[in-house]
């Protein structure tokens, strides 16, 4: 007897790629038939998610953390897109991907957007994708090995640190300067001066600059 169709939404802002998923899930292990529609930016992807006509139909979706941001709604990446679909698709399975690695970053994707499935690219195998797919198509959880092995001590030491102290050392390690730093931040400079020096307080660093903050960030495993 042939299973209920899902219906799947892809979102990648790289074409190649999502065929390549759509190859790979065609072979998925529990012989699901699969419904796969598409969207190649955070744009695209709101205005499928938030189409009352799609209420409730997509049974996963699948979101790339690095895509072209949709300014108009203040969506920047996948995880701004993460509570929309939650409060649209509130019966969809979120599975989350991503090439990042660092801790900090990982953590906050985890916190933020509580996917039901989490893999970081480097992790997995096409075969692994497939467990993945089945496990969170079958209402179970799944992360990949870098999301399990999050160090406790890791994520205890950035709880002290809060949201956006986190983003300052993100977007330090992202090559953002810190003059420039306001402009992705909703803090004045003077605030984010504060911020820096309560960073460094946190990392034991008496003097120093930028660079510091990041190399102890890395030895600390934050990044």
């Amino acid at each position: 007897m042939k299973s209920t169709p899902l219906n799947i939404l892809i979102v990648d802002d790289h074409a190649p790629i999502i065929e390549g998923y759509k190859s790979i899930l065609a072979y998925n292990l529990s012989g699901f038939e699969l419904i796969i529609h598409q969207a190649n930016s955070c744009e695209s992807a709101y205005h499928i998610i938030t189409n009352k006509n799609n209420s409730n139909e997509f049974d996963i979706v699948l979101i790339d953390i690095t895509l072209p941001p949709f300014v108009e709604k203040n969506i920047h990446s996948g995880e701004d897109l993460a509570p929309i679909v939650k409060e649209h698709l509130p019966n969809a399975k979120l599975m989350i991907l991503t090439s990042h690695t660092e801790s900090l970053f990982l953590y906050q994707i985890l916190k933020n957007c509580q996917p039901n499935g989490f893999l970081v690219k480097s992790d997995f195998t096409s075969e692994e994708f497939l467990v993945a797919f089945d496990a969170v198509a079958k209402g179970e959880t799944y992360f990949s090995k870098t999301i399990q092995k999050l160090d406790k001590e890791v994520v205890d030491n950035i709880k002290i640190l809060d949201y956006y102290n986190q983003q300052i050392i993100i977007l330090l390690a992202q090559g953002i300067k810190t003059k420039n730093l306001h402009e992705h931040l909703h803090l004045s400079v003077s605030a984010i001066d504060k911020r820096k020096a309560a960073i460094k307080n946190f990392f034991e660093i008496e003097k120093g600059n930028d660079e510091d903050i990041l190399r102890e960030a890395r030895k600390q495993g934050f990044i």
